[in-house]
């Protein structure tokens, strides 16, 4: 008989702890209900049913012995303890299997650490790229709005920050500016055009592309009344010389000066107005 045949099983009962506690009543009334089921005469159909039946039979004279009995419960036992240790170590092998996967995995795995800092660095330098950007963008259109002066040494003195003389008294200060349609006008060349009407202490031009703009301070207020609209510089580009600021002294300075408020300006002479402008420069200069 093979001893992988579960002989509880052939007779329809509980195997394993609870077959060994059966009694030999219950395993008769087993065998004969199963007897009854498998006997050859009511499968006159079924080709095994004879083999079936021996096989019922061997079964039941194996249970019913005592001696046998206990050798098959005992090798059911051992089975049983075979297979939970099996499982057992099934389960601890699985378990180590896993254990080392998830240990490769940790291993080859990139380091979040490493990786965010790298990322953090990255992120950094490209926000600092654009910083530096957008400060050099703006720098270029502050550079670009603001206008460009040239501006020429000073004929003695010493320039502050709004071009004007710190410590000068503004009624002897004169704005002169001209057109740069023609001849230009150096620091030099306006101190000796104003020199005629007195001292002149200091010269600072500045000018841009179109247009020329000079700050002069006369040695004194006569002076700088003296050569308000009085100063044509050259014909081709006349001077226009105005006061910085008006002095109280204007209306009874000891120089007359020959002013004409309607005199066509320097910047739109053309055609009958420029002869205008110059009769008027010549009217002046004779009155001087």
């Amino acid at each position: 008989m093979d001893v992988e045949v579960d002989h509880y099983v052939i007779l329809g009962l509980p195997s394993g702890e609870e077959g060994a506690k059966l009694s030999d009543k219950d395993i008769s009334k087993a065998y004969r209900s199963k007897a009854l089921e498998l006997h050859p005469d009511k499968r006159l159909d079924d080709p095994n049913a004879h083999a079936n039946f021996q096989k019922l039979k061997t079964s039941y004279e194996i249970l019913k012995d005592e001696k046998a009995r206990k050798l098959f419960d005992d090798l059911l036992r051992v089975k049983r303890v075979k297979l939970q240790q099996r499982s057992k170590q099934d389960f601890k092998r699985q378990k180590l299997r896993s254990d080392l996967e998830e240990r490769e995995r940790a291993a080859f795995a990139p380091d979040l650490t490493t990786k965010a800092r790298d990322e953090e660095e990255t992120i950094a330098r490209k926000l600092k790229e654009e910083i530096a950007r957008i400060r050099a963008m703006h720098a270029n259109k502050a550079t670009t709005a603001a206008p460009s002066f040239k501006k020429e040494t000073m004929v003695g003195g010493k320039e502050s920050t709004d071009g004007s003389q710190s410590g000068v008294d503004k009624e002897k200060v004169l704005k002169v500016s001209w057109e740069k349609l023609g001849v230009d006008y150096s620091a030099q060349k306006l101190k000796e055009l104003l020199e005629q009407f007195g001292g002149v202490e200091d010269v600072v031009i500045k000018s841009s592309k179109k247009r020329g703009s000079a700050l002069v301070v006369m040695a004194s207020k006569d002076a700088a009344v003296a050569a308000t609209r009085s100063v044509c510089g050259s014909l081709t580009n006349p001077l226009l010389v105005l006061p910085l600021q008006n002095s109280a002294t204007t209306a009874f300075s000891s120089t007359p000066t020959f002013v004409e408020p309607d005199a066509p300006k320097p910047s739109n002479l053309v055609g009958a107005g420029y002869h205008a402008f110059e009769d008027s420069v010549l009217k002046k200069l004779q009155k001087v």
